[in-house]
């Protein structure tokens, strides 16, 4: 028994407990959940070793998916009847379920949040990072190729990317806005703050569909569509700047 108590806290710690075998080579069984309760007595092990049943079972049912927000949530997301974005019952992160993007994207489509490719050395990279280029992408200053349109790719790449990032930030500092009022509106002789909680959810709201606007704005290059769609944007910029 200590032997297997020894092994099967071993597997559990470094999360190999869901295809675990008998240790023997020529034995292909595997421990039952009784016989695992039986042999471990340690409550945090046992814990350790229900979130790995549970991840298991998300991974394997399709309609299932954890929520993606980056900063961290446990929530467990039904995929049926959410089409393109969910919105998490616990913390509010809208998911996209139809693409890896961890979060919803709107206007721009799942295909626009792919990879890109760099007009002078094919080297790719994408929009999650927010950055003109990857950091390994080393070659690119040292394309050979230095034509007018992949300069002004380059360029047109550059300002839409400036856009997006800096409406990023924007959101960002609504969040924090946001989370500062929260911790002291239970403060004593402190005047209700709802409609500046609310006046920070629409910021963020506003400033993520001007971000992704910019993705859209990018891949779309139809002159007579895209003027509305500037336009729009543009009332919007100026709405929330001053909001």
């Amino acid at each position: 028994q200590p032997c297997w108590s020894e092994y099967l806290v071993t597997r559990i710690e470094q999360n190999m407990i869901v295809n675990c075998t008998c240790p023997i080579s020529e034995c292909c069984a595997q421990p039952t959940a009784a016989f695992i309760y039986s042999i471990v007595s340690s409550e945090e092990i046992i814990v350790k070793y229900e979130k790995a049943l549970l991840r298991r079972y998300v991974e394997c049912c399709s309609n299932m998916t954890w929520c993606t927000n980056p900063q961290g949530c446990d929530q467990i997301l039904l995929k049926d009847g959410l089409g393109y974005g969910a919105a998490c019952s616990k913390c509010s992160w809208i998911s996209c379920f139809n693409c890896n993007f961890p979060e919803a994207h709107y206007p721009a489509s799942c295909s626009h949040m792919s990879r890109m490719t760099c007009a002078k050395c094919s080297h790719g990279f994408c929009w999650r990072c927010l950055k003109p280029w990857r950091p390994n992408h080393k070659d690119y200053y040292n394309c050979s190729a230095m034509v007018s349109k992949a300069a002004w790719q380059e360029k047109r790449f550059q300002d839409y990317n400036e856009r997006c990032t800096f409406h990023h930030h924007a959101r960002e500092f609504a969040r924090s806005l946001r989370n500062s009022i929260s911790s002291i509106r239970d403060r004593p002789k402190v005047r209700n703050l709802t409609f500046v909680l609310d006046a920070c959810k629409v910021l963020e709201q506003a400033r993520k569909v001007l971000a992704y606007s910019c993705v859209y704005s990018y891949y779309n290059q139809d002159t007579e569509s895209m003027d509305i769609v500037e336009q729009q944007t543009e009332s919007l910029e100026l709405l929330t700047n001053a909001l």
